[in-house]
């Protein structure tokens, strides 16, 4: 069987609940192998809910059906507040990436609570200002960034990644709608120890198969890079 879009490989899923300090309910899913502990744990923090990003955004999808099979990582997604999708409805509203960094550090502490080891951050998108804003403060291996706008964070926030010691990585499509490789270099100089990968014919929205398989490998990359090169095939 090929792995592409509808298929959902193997995993121990289970439907999760976050608990924001400001007293919101987040509905989820949290993804583990099977037969296995992880290696490593990714939280995954959607596109603009405004634009319609939510926790089934293909990307995040997909890495929660395919990565904990292929490549022994726990994969947790949510809806941010006031986000809905066939999971349910997170409760609150749209808070500007301001307010959504109380969703993620809900999510660190429940992956704390639960003993997941080694948790990344991927964002995607609006994601990754959430991420660059908030994630610094907690108690992560680092933050993969899917097609960082880079609108809400300021050089001094990014220059905070630089301090913390943490591994900043962003993925860079070629033909961004907003942030194109040459310009994500220079605003990126504020962490000279991130690492900026350039995806060739890369668009914003990684719509395809290919697309996919690049920036799903590209974090594998650096969270189990033994688990590389991932396969395209699955058992019947």
């Amino acid at each position: 069987m090929e792995i592409r879009s509808g298929v959902e490989l193997p995993a121990l899923r289970e439907n999760i609940e976050l608990h924001t300090s400001d007293g919101l309910t987040l509905v989820g899913e949290l993804a583990l192998p099977l037969g296995g502990k992880p290696v490593a744990t990714l939280i995954c923090l959607h596109p603009l809910p405004t634009g319609g990003g939510f926790m089934d955004s293909h990307i995040i999808r997909k890495a929660a059906a395919r990565l904990p099979a292929l490549a022994d990582l726990a994969v947790l997604r949510f809806n941010f507040r006031g986000v809905v999708s066939p999971r349910g409805k997170s409760e609150g509203s749209f808070g500007d990436g301001i307010d959504e960094g109380k969703d993620l550090k809900a999510a660190v502490q429940f992956a704390e609570d639960r003993g997941l080891p080694t948790i990344w951050l991927v964002g995607w998108s609006f994601g990754t200002e959430v991420a660059l804003n908030w994630g610094v403060e907690e108690r992560i291996e680092g933050a993969i960034l899917l097609s960082p706008p880079l609108k809400r964070t300021s050089q001094l926030q990014l220059a905070r990644w630089q301090e913390s010691g943490k591994q900043l990585v962003a993925v860079i499509p070629e033909f961004d709608d907003y942030l194109r490789p040459a310009e994500a270099r220079q605003l990126f100089a504020a962490v000279p120890n991130a690492k900026v990968v350039e995806i060739k014919d890369g668009k914003h929205l990684w719509v395809g198969e290919i697309q996919t398989r690049q920036v799903l490998s590209e974090i594998v990359n650096w969270v189990n890079p033994s688990a590389l090169p991932l396969p395209v095939e699955w058992p019947d």
